[in-house]
């Protein structure tokens, strides 16, 4: 017997070979600021493509977190009243970093040090909190986390 693996409510991108999944409650902007980061990271010249959107199903496995797309959904992103785009996409992608969007009046002027998202006991994420109104939201993650970024092909 096969066991599915869970389904995140998320949205996982990759750029360049660094995995970004865009965690928070429903409305609070993970595919718009998904979208945000594709097309700023495309337009400093990076490849940048879609895993899935708001459905992430999550593999872990010896500290590697490994985000994959349902068929169903394959190059699908919705822009919350804009409506349903399609992308370049790619079907799975190791993960590297988790970004959730915050609102700005109420964030707090520094995040927790060393913040992670915990993906049950086998796994975790360095967490990023980039306000929801920046208005340049990839640039602000890049000078936050340049250690991250492998960015030679994809």
């Amino acid at each position: 017997m096969s066991v599915d693996p869970p389904n995140l409510h998320a949205t996982a991108i990759v750029i360049g070979k660094t995995g970004l999944l865009f965690v928070g409650p429903s409305g609070s902007g993970k595919s718009e600021m998904a979208f945000s980061f594709i097309t700023e990271a495309q337009r400093c010249g990076l490849e940048a493509a879609l895993v899935a959107d708001d459905q992430v199903l999550m593999t872990c496995s010896g500290g590697t977190v490994i985000a994959n797309r349902p068929a169903a959904i394959a190059g699908l992103l919705e822009l919350r009243g804009s409506g349903i785009i399609s992308l370049k996409s790619v079907a799975s992608a190791e993960m590297h970093c988790a970004i959730t969007s915050m609102p700005s009046p109420e964030s707090p002027r520094l995040p927790p040090e060393n913040e992670r998202l915990e993906l049950g006991a086998s796994a975790s994420l360095p967490l990023v909190r980039i306000p929801r109104d920046s208005i340049t939201p990839y640039g602000k993650f890049a000078a936050l986390a340049q250690n991250l970024f492998i960015t030679k092909g994809m």
